[in-house]
C-alpha cells in the first residue's frame, strides 16, 4: 500500500482500546494502520509514542497520524515537537475538519478519557475527509512552518 493511504497509530496505556477501534474503522476504509503499540496495559509514556507516530509521518512513511492519550494533550504536544508536524487536538468533528482545512493538520490527536468510541470514529471520519483548502491559510501554515527553521 502506498504512503497516501498509510496513517501512523498510536497511543499510550490509556487509550489501547480506542486506538484498536480506530485500527479496525481504518481497514474497513482501506486504509494501512501502522500501529506501533503499546500492545499491553502496563503504563506507559505518551511522549515516546506521540513523537514515533510523527516521526512515520514526518519521513513521508506514513501520510497521517492519530495519536491518543488520557487526554489527547500530552501526546499532541509530543507529536508537535517534530519538525514537519502539525497536530490538534480534538474533541468534536468541527474541529477535526478545520483542522485538515485551514491548518493542514497531518496529525490527529484525541483523549480517550474525552471522548467515547462513537464520537472518536466521526471525529476520525471528519478528519480524514477534509483537505487543506489553501488560499488564505497557506500563508498562515507557512508562518507556522518558518517557525521550525
Amino acid at each position: 500500500m502506498t504512503a497516501s493511504r498509510r496513517i501512523a497509530l498510536s497511543s499510550d496505556h490509556a487509550a489501547i482500546d480506542l486506538r484498536l477501534a480506530i485500527a479496525r474503522h481504518l481497514a474497513k476504509q482501506g486504509w494501512e494502520a501502522v500501529d506501533i503499540g503499546p500492545e499491553t496495559p502496563e503504563s506507559t509514556h505518551y511522549p515516546a509514542h506521540g513523537a514515533a507516530a510523527a516521526r512515520l509521518v514526518a519521513s513521508g512513511d506514513c501520510a497521517l497520524g492519530i495519536i491518543l492519550c488520557g487526554t489527547g494533550q500530552g501526546i499532541m504536544m509530543a507529536a508537535n515537537k517534530v519538525r514537519g508536524i502539525r497536530c490538534g487536538v480534538c474533541a468534536d468533528a468541527f474541529s477535526a475538519r478545520m483542522i485538515r482545512q485551514h491548518n493542514d493538520a497531518n496529525m490527529l490527536a484525541m483523549g480517550a478519557r474525552v471522548v467515547g468510541e462513537g464520537l472518536a470514529l466521526d471525529i476520525v471520519d471528519a478528519f480524514l475527509s477534509a483537505t487543506f483548502e489553501g488560499g488564505r491559510h497557506a500563508q498562515r501554515v507557512e508562518m507556522i512552518t518558518a517557525m521550525e527553521r
